[in-house]
């Protein structure tokens, strides 16, 4: 069938493939031959050298980030704890660790790029001083991060107790801290501690506590000094505290034996047989009727600066 109409070609033969671009658009080439000499400093395209250190500057964050990250969900991911992190300040310094951090490592196990947490909830009607005590020894020893906080079950807490570790104005990046100290007033019937948030069941009972903070300084002890201690501990918990007037007067003579033998309760070194004895004897208004031997020793624990400020607590 013949055509309805002729088209005259527009062009010759091999024009097309000789004006035609090959791609979209052209760009500078950034590379350089192989065998060809390396460019100079001067030669490299300044967009490339600004890419380049905005992704580096990128993956430094994202690793910073994530290790907060690390460190935040053992809070967060606590189901019986209100917590406020809102004032964690994040930095893009780095602090190495004091030495003395390998010891918690020990003790709490190794996560690298998440600080450490112990959380404990305390009723604030029956304040655990012991641990505030405690607490501070531990400050001495470590970088601690502190806080305090008010659960939803408690209505009011007294103000005192709500300060009980200062105002912690002077705060660092949370990476510069080696232990995060952090105190929950709870309705609770006794108090509870977890340094493990999402594995471990919760250590009970403020002498039980008492000994594995303690333990945290690294003393060791022989095993005839251990049975002391502990048994100086469940003393001063069951008969001292909550015993009867009877019991009470039992263990403050044997107080006054034991300490007319020694410094402290145990050897010649504070332990914390010390610090929950000491802590009983001021919940119980027992101690400005104690003999001449325990009144000396209690003077002793008071010169410490860990004593004195929980004696503000009791005023």
């Amino acid at each position: 069938m013949p055509a309805m109409y002729k088209v005259r070609p527009l062009h010759a033969a091999g024009v097309l493939a000789e004006h035609l671009p090959t791609c979209m658009y052209p760009l500078p080439n950034l590379h350089r031959a192989p065998g060809a000499a390396a460019p100079s400093q001067e030669e490299v395209d300044p967009s490339l050298q600004a890419l380049e250190s905005r992704q580096e500057e990128i993956l430094k964050r994202l690793y910073e980030l994530k290790n907060a990250v690390d460190g935040l969900s053992k809070m967060i991911q606590t189901p019986d704890a209100d917590f406020d992190v809102t004032n964690i300040i994040q930095t893009d310094e780095f602090s190495p660790l004091a030495t003395n951090g390998a010891y918690l490592d020990l003790m709490l196990g190794k996560d690298y790029g998440a600080l450490k947490d112990v959380v404990i909830n305390a009723n604030p009607s029956l304040p655990p001083l012991s641990l505030l005590v405690i607490h501070s020894l531990l400050c001495e020893r470590y970088k601690i991060l502190s806080a305090v906080h008010t659960h939803s079950s408690v209505k009011s807490v007294p103000e005192n107790l709500l300060k009980c570790f200062g105002e912690q104005t002077k705060k660092k990046p949370r990476h510069e801290y080696q232990l995060g100290f952090t105190l929950i007033w709870k309705d609770v019937p006794k108090p509870q501690m977890k340094f493990s948030i999402q594995t471990m069941c919760p250590i009970e009972g403020e002498g039980n506590i008492a000994r594995f903070l303690f333990s945290l300084f690294g003393q060791k002890y022989n095993a005839v000094t251990s049975t002391l201690i502990d048994s100086w501990v469940d003393t001063a918990l069951f008969q001292l505290k909550e015993g009867s007037s009877k019991e009470r007067g039992a263990v403050l003579r044997s107080m006054n034996a034991a300490l007319g033998k020694s410094s402290w309760l145990v050897g010649n070194e504070l332990t914390v047989a010390d610090v929950v004895a000491w802590c009983a004897l001021q919940q119980t208004g027992s101690a400005n009727t104690a003999p001449a031997n325990v009144q000396k020793w209690m003077k002793s624990c008071e010169n410490l600066a860990p004593f004195s400020c929980v004696m503000k607590l009791l005023k």
